[in-house]
């Protein structure tokens, strides 16, 4: 059976920590792949205006193209929003039927599950891979007493502290600070072709 991890986020740009908690996650697991899934339009972040979808897209495949085990899915951008995390699971379900999916996060998103829709539906479809982080750990009563399966449906991924935000990632371009340490240089080129964040 294939062992297939999906990374959702806006990748508005995608960056280093990116492809870190997706090494991570590809070998603590053994997973045979993981599928970068950039979000349409954020249900929790609805005042956040993403840059276009073609554009992150084109932004994911340029960052993973080194990793012969990443790929870009395009679930989430090439269907009517809203878009929901248990959705895009579900599509890639469908897509896969015979893969065990890992949904890769960060712990303190954690912090938000109990306001995603259907996470009970979610957490049938896919184990949580997440990544501990310092001071992001969630309310846990509140989250047991709502999805009392979830501690054995987290598998935890440790090994790796990611401190990269892409806002502030955008700061530092519009203040024309350098990013080389933060995203990879063919996803800088594009950004800056494109004038993206400027």
């Amino acid at each position: 059976m294939m062992r297939l991890g999906i990374l959702g986020g806006t990748f508005d740009p995608p960056h280093f920590g990116h492809l870190m908690m997706a090494e991570t996650a590809l070998a603590q697991l053994r997973l045979d792949k993981i599928l970068f899934a950039p979000v349409g339009v954020q249900p929790l972040k609805p005042e956040a205006q993403a840059s276009a979808s073609e554009h992150r897209a084109r932004m994911v495949e340029l960052a993973i193209a080194p990793y012969r085990q990443f790929e870009l899915s395009r679930a989430d951008l090439d269907r009517p929003g809203p878009h929901y995390t248990v959705d895009l699971v579900t599509i890639i379900q469908a897509q896969y039927l015979r893969a065990a999916l890992w949904f890769v996060m960060g712990e303190d998103s954690l912090r938000d599950l109990l306001r995603w829709r259907d996470p009970a539906r979610l957490l049938e479809l896919a184990r949580l891979a997440v990544l501990r982080r310092s001071g992001g750990a969630p309310t846990w009563e509140a989250l047991i007493a709502a999805l009392p399966q979830l501690p054995d449906l987290i598998d935890w991924l440790a090994g790796v502290e990611i401190n990269i935000a892409a806002s502030d990632i955008r700061q530092r371009l519009i203040h024309g600070l350098p990013v080389d340490h933060l995203v990879p240089a063919a996803v800088i080129d594009y950004l800056t072709a494109q004038h993206l964040y400027v």
